[in-house]
């Protein structure tokens, strides 16, 4: 392992692969669809994580119309809420929440609030005070516009977060806004963010006298 150091004002987080590990769910739910739609379910599961269901139905199924993709999405949508089997906190993702109450972060996640907020629950992580879920966003990732809300709504600019992100989606799109990427497990081993880690374990969160966060990441 090697050791980085990284500087930042403040934090921006993503939930499923990040913070909560909630892939159980994610398969059951997107294996039924694919199933139902004719699709390969292994080949769907490849393209839904980071993504809004809606926008991994329209990268599935590119001909049909976006209404039927924002319906099934609802649909979609209730049952992961109601579905928490399995559902639990990354590596360290408890001591990592603890370590950063008091500074600066907020949550971007392509869930909607009641999904982030039965996930983040099922996980027994707190909720941040600052969220911007899919209610609140017109674009799903890879866009950056959550996180350009996330450091908005923070009082900070780009240059100044840094983002926490799994997925090929949120990777592209935390390095859209400008900002730089930690990358969390085995998904962004190969995306070439700033800094990788198996999960949260290996960060060590420092906050300094000048008001800053300095990340100690061992890495994978």
């Amino acid at each position: 392992m090697s050791a980085t150091v990284l500087t930042a004002s403040a934090l921006l987080l993503d939930m499923d692969g990040t913070l909560v590990n909630s892939d159980a769910v994610v398969e059951r739910c997107w294996r039924r669809w694919a199933l139902k739609h004719g699709l390969d379910p292994e080949a769907a599961l490849k393209v839904v994580h980071g993504r809004q269901g809606y926008a991994t139905m329209a990268v599935l199924l590119p001909d049909r119309p976006v209404e039927e993709n924002y319906a099934d999405n609802r649909v979609m949508l209730a049952e992961e809420t109601a579905d928490v089997d399995g559902v639990v906190p990354i590596g360290g993702a408890r001591a990592f929440m603890a370590a950063i109450a008091d500074l600066p972060h907020a949550l971007v996640t392509s869930a909607d609030s009641a999904l982030a907020t039965a996930r983040m629950g099922a996980a027994a992580l707190p909720m941040p005070a600052v969220r911007v879920t899919a209610e609140q966003v017109g674009a799903s990732k890879p866009d950056p516009e959550g996180f350009l809300k996330g450091a908005a709504e923070l009082g900070f600019g780009a240059a100044d977060c840094i983002v926490f992100e799994d997925s090929e989606a949120g990777i592209a799109a935390g390095r859209a806004a400008g900002m730089r990427v930690v990358g969390v497990g085995p998904r962004a081993a190969a995306l070439s963010p700033d800094a990788h880690v198996e999960d949260l374990t290996q960060i060590r969160v420092e906050a300094a006298e000048d008001g800053t966060i300095r990340l100690h990441i061992d890495e994978a």
